[in-house]
């Protein structure tokens, strides 16, 4: 080769190594936008996935609230129902029903509150003489007491009920009042 040849070879390969390095460079600009958008297309579908999964447990979580409604609806009738056959049972006299009807009603009654605690309905124990509880019990009556105690339950009127942690129906009781003494005569 002549020295001619060669600067113009030398020429021609450094720009062939300059095309090839702006090539590489290019490539790899290319390689990094196309990993970041992959990056952008993984964050998204994950936060598709977990909207996917916040949006079915929110879907459960409604139809079990709107179950648990319908079911205390239906349990609130019920216990009223309840409430009569009580009440009945309590008032029927002696020698108005032969002995065997009396025996069935208070098995139909035995299995209704069976039924009732089978879905979780529970009684609201109110005893007389325990502090009134605004939570659980609704005073409908107050009775003047002389001892001068306030705020305890004097009667229970009508007995309350819990649908597992929740007070379904509060019990109607009567509560305390101490007595006002009377104004002395001038």
């Amino acid at each position: 080769m002549t020295e001619e040849q060669q600067p113009e070879e030398l020429k021609s390969l450094g720009e062939q190594m300059d095309e090839e390095q702006d090539d590489l460079t290019r490539l790899q600009a290319e390689l990094d936008e196309a990993l970041r958008e992959r990056e952008q297309y993984k964050n998204m579908a994950q936060r598709s996935q977990a909207d996917l999964v916040n949006y079915r447990r929110r879907s459960a979580e409604e139809i079990a609230e709107t179950r648990e409604r319908a079911n205390s609806q239906l349990l609130l009738r019920m216990l009223s129902v309840g409430d009569d056959l009580s009440r009945a049972l309590n008032n029927i006299p002696e020698d108005a029903v032969a002995p065997g009807w009396h025996e069935g009603l208070l098995l139909v009654q035995r299995n209704l509150q069976n039924v009732l605690e089978a879905e979780g309905l529970t009684r609201i124990e109110t005893a007389i003489g325990q502090p009134f509880d605004a939570s659980e019990h609704e005073a409908v009556f107050f009775e003047p007491d002389s001892g001068g105690e306030e705020g305890k339950v004097v009667q229970v009127i009508r007995v309350g009920y819990r649908l597992r942690e929740r007070v379904l129906r509060a019990a109607q009781v009567s509560v305390s009042r101490p007595t006002e003494p009377e104004p002395e005569a001038q």
